[in-house]
């Protein structure tokens, strides 16, 4: 008798049906389908109210994982589009179970061929296009009639009437009284001078609740007057609604949505004054104030100011409270939240020069982080984990071997059966699946081994080292500064400064990201392609592979 095909059960509900039962409505069809076919179930891997268009999923990342392990032999899903509406992205899930003979089956299609990725993949990916493009024009609709299009503005509390028949027709806003006195509050201090750091620092030590639940900050407040966002922005609060000023397109590489202003053509404009909370002579008097302001010494407006380009820019963190570091003035680095937000948020109010900052971690870069003992530790705990990986393959191996004789065993048994009388009509379907079976399973026994476990060089730290050195000295070069700049920090994972509470002065802990580190050792090509030696190693899908495996902060003391 064949052992039974492992099988792992996939279920996805998207956030446009917002119900838990979904899932288990899923898993129930999909068990229920496994045992008519005679797969063993062995685990369930499932995302809830996640989108389909996009591979940023947990579940669906933990089962592409697990597959490279051999883990199970059939991924069974309620429908194609539950493991993905995208079509590049249900091709990439195919080839990439079908590189590791895992099938996938569906209870609504079957087995799933090249034929299903390809029509069914198109016809998911023209759902999703079609679905975007009906939406949109019902959301027209609702701004034309002057009705909320997405979204709640601060200020407003949403509405819901029910027509003849009990349904509930959306989309009416009424003035939050509330709210809408903090409004009026912010325009009058802000139209009177006061900064929007100041502002957002007083509503925070009074407690004022802010958009969201979270902090008043002054990007809050003054965000961006050409992409109309930010209270002082909101033409709403005049009576003016504009919708479609903003798109949001989907990244292919992370699947976070990005914005990109609309042609102002595009835009769709509507006069709401039962929405009015501000009066126009103090709009007015705000967009005077906001027209004034500059950036010291430029001519570029506050409201459109770009933060400086830093060579550690957007990887510090302040250990006080995990907002970020930023420029507090020419030479400093200190933490936004603290300036923007007031005390009530945080209180570190330490600095560090941007020389002094970058001259250390520059150096704890070249001479900490490829720690030789850490290395070593490292590279024990590796080929632990590998071994384990090749003990599970080899397992793989002997089950595969048993079932091959047990096949071979019941051919000869059939064979001997006709020998003795028994008509070759009735045993000749189960001799044609005990053949195919077999050629698969010679198929899957001659295929190369799993790899060994990778040899580390003993100059391998050395070599890190070397390459940094390049690295850094390559920054004073005018053609290969960007490039260079840009793998230094492929290295960093999160630069944290902590205030020491005796001291007062900052406690720097720098976290290496181990995988570019070692690509870097190995010689294998930054995200720039800066390596001088490439080698045939791709250690990138294998650290994943190793658990609680990594580097300890390197913590220096300022």
């Amino acid at each position: 008798m064949t052992q039974a095909l492992r099988a792992v059960i996939y279920a996805r509900f998207s956030t446009d049906m917002q119900r838990d039962a979904s899932i288990d409505d899923q898993i129930r069809s999909c068990r229920e389908h496994a045992a008519r076919q005679g797969l063993e179930v062995v685990d369930v891997y499932s995302d809830k109210a996640i989108s389909g268009a996009s591979l940023m999923r947990s579940g669906i990342q933990k089962l592409l994982r697990d597959a490279q392990s051999n883990a199970f032999d059939v991924v069974l899903s309620e429908g194609l589009d539950r493991l993905s509406r995208n079509q590049a992205d249900i091709a990439s899930i195919y080839q990439k179970l079908q590189f590791r003979d895992v099938m996938i089956e569906t209870v609504s299609e079957g087995v799933i061929s090249e034929m299903h990725i390809g029509l069914k993949g198109t016809m998911n990916s023209l759902f999703i296009k079609d679905l975007a493009i009906k939406t949109h024009r019902g959301l027209k609709g609702r701004a034309l009639a002057g009705k909320s299009a997405g979204g709640k503005a601060y200020g407003y509390q949403n509405v819901i009437h029910y027509d003849a028949s009990g349904e509930p027709i959306r989309g009416d806003r009424k003035i939050n009284p509330v709210e809408a006195a903090v409004v009026r509050r912010i325009f009058r201090d802000y139209a009177a001078g006061l900064s929007p750091k100041k502002i957002a620092e007083a509503l925070n030590i009074e407690k004022v609740p802010a958009p969201a639940g979270s902090d008043w900050g002054t990007s809050t407040l003054h965000g961006n007057r050409e992409r109309g966002t930010g209270i002082l922005n909101n033409e709403l609060y005049i009576g003016r609604q504009i919708w479609n000023r903003l798109a949001y397109v989907k990244d292919p590489d992370t699947g976070k949505r990005v914005s990109r202003l609309n042609p102002e053509a595009d835009w769709v404009i509507t006069d709401v004054p039962e929405l009015q909370i501000i009066d126009q002579a103090l709009w007015d008097a705000v967009r005077a104030h906001q027209s004034a302001m500059k950036v010291k010494d430029t001519d570029v407006p506050v409201w459109d100011r770009r933060r400086p380009r830093t060579l550690f820019s957007g990887l510090m963190t302040c250990g006080s409270c995990g907002g970020g570091f930023a420029k507090v003035s020419q030479t400093q680095f200190g933490c936004s939240r603290a300036r923007n937000k007031g005390k009530a948020v945080c209180t570190n109010m330490a600095t560090i020069s941007q020389t002094e900052l970058e001259a250390l971690i520059l150096d704890a870069l070249q001479n900490n982080l490829m720690d030789p003992e850490a290395l070593s530790v490292f590279c024990d705990e590796y080929a632990k984990e590998r071994n384990r990986l090749q003990a599970a393959a080899t397992n793989n191996r002997g089950a595969l071997e048993k079932e091959l004789i047990a096949v071979k065993r019941d051919h000869a048994k059939l064979i001997d059966a006709i020998i003795a009388g028994i008509p070759a009509d009735q045993v000749k379907d189960r001799m044609q699946a005990l053949d195919t079976r077999r050629t698969q399973l010679e198929t899957d026994l001659t295929k190369e081994p799993a790899p060994s476990p990778i040899r580390i060089h003993p100059t391998m730290a050395e070599t890190y080292r070397i390459k940094i050195g390049a690295l850094i000295r390559q920054l004073q070069a005018p053609d290969g500064m960007l490039e260079a700049k840009e793998a230094l920090r492929g290295l960093i994972e999160r630069i944290i400064l902590q205030p020491d509470p005796d001291t007062g002065r900052l406690t720097v802990h720098l976290q290496g990201a181990l995988a570019a580190l070692l690509a870097l050792a190995f010689g294998a090509k930054t995200q720039k392609g800066l390596s001088v030696e490439t080698q045939a190693v791709d250690i990138a899908d294998e650290l994943v592979l190793v658990a609680g495996v990594g580097f300890e902060p390197t913590t220096f003391r300022l």
